[in-house]
């Protein structure tokens, strides 16, 4: 939840916020704020997280690592049609030694974070062009010498669907994709008639934006973002992408109106980024 207030406010105010209005804001989910500060500090140990001091308050912000991970994302949560494909697959190959297991296991999660499919043992395959998250990945591990990227074409005898079937779990994915359908078009509903007749305030807006963020920033971590030419001709990933811009959209005025309440009593609200405007939600999707 730290993660996406960063990612969906705090980063077009400057990336800094005092520990104080973070704590008032994530109270409003009922979080308390032991429990805040003790996050805080794992993500610090982590590398997400920096902090510094003014005077007596602590201010916490996204280190370079936790930028980079939360730009990648927004572009991806905020992307509403599937990209063309350019008919290439790459393909990381790597045989990291088992006194090395450690780093092999948590480079499977990036690389899952990532949109890589799991083709075959120590082989991890994807449609899009990711050489650039893939040598970030070569650094940040140190494994020059483990790991090898390629650019090929499918030459058969299978076809690219029958490959995409074999990488990734694309019914397992459509039913959490109809899932979120089914709870969000309820509560779009809802929270329209509520917002028309002024019965849902600007705290509940901003509870209920960051929520849902929160639930569909998770589809990240299962949703390879695959072109659409290697997709279900019935994909409810497509439809999933316009609820949440129309929800998101509708929620956006009052909820950074209610985060700015917050955030101005202690923070340099003169910093807000002027390319931002939670109104104007197509511009949200270009950043």
């Amino acid at each position: 939840m730290i993660f996406t207030i960063f990612g969906d406010y705090v980063r077009h105010y400057g990336n800094k916020i005092w520990i104080g209005s973070l704590i008032q804001l994530m109270k409003e989910f009922g979080h308390n704020e032991q429990a805040v500060r003790v996050v805080l500090s794992r993500m610090m140990k982590q590398g997400w997280f920096e902090t510094e001091r003014d005077g007596r308050k602590s201010y916490y912000y996204l280190t370079k690592r936790g930028v980079s991970r939360i730009t990648e994302a927004a572009s991806r949560i905020f992307k509403l049609e599937p990209h063309n494909w350019d008919g290439k697959w790459r393909m990381l190959m790597y045989t990291i030694p088992e006194d090395k297991r450690q780093i092999r296991d948590e480079l499977r999660k990036e690389l899952l974070w990532s949109g890589f499919g799991n083709f075959a043992n120590g082989c991890w395959i994807t449609p899009n062009d990711l050489a650039k998250e893939v040598q970030l990945l070569i650094e940040k591990y140190e494994i020059e010498d483990y790991v090898d990227l390629f650019i090929s074409e499918h030459q058969g005898p299978k076809s690219n669907h029958e490959l995409v079937a074999k990488s990734w779990p694309l019914e397992e994915i459509e039913e959490k994709y109809e899932q979120f359908i089914t709870t969000y078009s309820k509560q779009f509903i809802i929270a329209t008639s509520a917002m028309e007749s002024g019965q849902m305030s600007d705290a509940q807006c901003f509870v209920e934006r960051t929520n849902l963020v929160h639930e569909y920033r998770k589809f990240l971590f299962i949703d390879p973002g695959l072109p659409k030419e290697l997709l279900p001709d019935m994909w409810s990933g497509s439809h999933s992408a316009h609820l949440f811009a129309q929800y998101y959209k509708l929620l956006a005025e009052p909820a950074s109106r209610f985060f700015e309440h917050v955030f101005e009593k202690d923070n340099d609200l003169s910093r807000k980024d002027e390319a931002y405007n939670a109104e104007d939600y197509p511009m949200i999707i270009r950043e």
